[in-house]
């Protein structure tokens, strides 16, 4: 794996087992995503380089604890990412299975997608580094996403609420695309643009 600036390398996760290598009892992995919310939560507000204390600080751990769950900070944010577009994955079929209307749903995950996309603002430096430990995170990013937002189409376009025919990949690489400049200034904003994208895919009455 690359150099991972900032991370202190080696120090308590030196020669540790990766926790991957071995099942995870429950409570490892209620620890396990504890810490993932609480690096979440700090990148998003002080970036990826944050100190490593913070984050323990938040999870409420040492910073041992850290280290023994993920040696490198490349580690780390690679189990971050993941872990939020499981989260965002799982969302999709919930809602569908919530009883609310299919076009409701899409729009409740759409929104989930925004606020996804826009926290992940401050990765995307890292994410189109050269370290090949990013390199699959795209395609995983696809892979479980794509399906997800097909599903949510479908379902709407069956209910007779949206336009048929839409393509997954083509919406969600566009609503990336508006969100790409959120922050940029105060007039711009993406969540109302993408709002308006999202109602335009209703059918007309």
């Amino acid at each position: 794996m690359g150099h991972c600036p900032g991370w202190q390398c080696g120090r308590e996760g030196r020669g540790v087992v990766s926790d991957a290598a071995r099942p995870k009892r429950a409570d490892a992995r209620r620890n396990e995503k504890a810490l993932l919310d609480a690096a979440a939560a700090v990148f998003v507000a002080a970036g990826v380089e944050a100190p490593i204390r913070d984050i323990a600080a938040r999870a409420g751990v040492g910073t041992a604890t850290i280290y023994r769950h993920f040696p490198t900070r490349a580690d780390l944010i690679v189990a971050v990412y993941r872990h939020q577009v499981e989260t965002l994955a799982a969302e999709g079929p919930a809602l569908l299975a919530s009883g609310v209307a299919p076009y409701a749903a899409l729009s409740r995950w759409l929104d989930l997608f925004v606020d996804f996309v826009i926290t992940k603002q401050g990765l995307a430096t890292v994410l189109q580094s050269d370290d090949p430990c990013y390199d699959p995170l795209h395609s995983y990013f696809l892979d479980k996403l794509e399906p997800v937002c097909t599903g949510l189409l479908d379902a709407a376009a069956g209910a007779g609420e949206i336009r048929s025919g839409l393509d997954a990949y083509e919406l969600m690489r566009g609503i990336g695309s508006l969100c790409a400049g959120a922050g940029s200034s105060r007039r711009y904003e993406p969540r109302r643009l993408v709002g308006l994208l999202v109602a335009g895919l209703r059918r007309p009455d």
